[in-house]
């Protein structure tokens, strides 16, 4: 869907494939920016999770969502903002909450026919910051 994002082959990757990062798997900034679009769709549709940005200005959370993803999926680093430890504290965020960011975010890339192995890679990253946004 959209074109953005770069399907993977049955065969064996090459070098430079095992070398790409996430972010370039995914299709760079322009797969970043429609998958975090069409998360915050989903985010703000989850009763779960939805009211933690009732107050939030959403256009600046794209923002740094964006750039977020970016960093963190091997892409350029332009993320300024706060680590998720400090950026999530405050929130009292349970493991049913991240569950259902994590079903959104899966949600997402499967819905713009990411592969299911750049899903994992993506679930990793993700789980990788589980107890700092949790607070653990």
């Amino acid at each position: 869907m959209f074109g953005l994002f770069k399907k993977k082959e049955k065969a064996a990757p090459s070098p430079e494939e095992k070398a790409a990062s996430v972010f370039d798997k995914l299709g760079g900034a322009a797969a970043i920016d429609a998958a975090v679009d069409i998360f915050y769709r989903k985010v703000l549709a989850d009763d779960r999770i939805s009211h933690f940005f009732d107050t939030i200005d959403m256009e600046a959370q794209h923002v740094k969502q964006k750039a977020f993803l970016t960093m963190a999926f091997g892409g350029p680093n332009n993320y300024s903002g706060k680590d998720m430890r400090e950026a999530h504290k405050h929130m009292n965020l349970t493991e049913e909450h991240f569950n259902a960011v994590a079903e959104n975010l899966v949600g997402t890339l499967q819905e713009l026919g990411v592969s299911q192995e750049d899903i994992d890679s993506v679930v990793t990253i993700a789980v990788s910051v589980k107890d700092d946004v949790l607070n653990k």
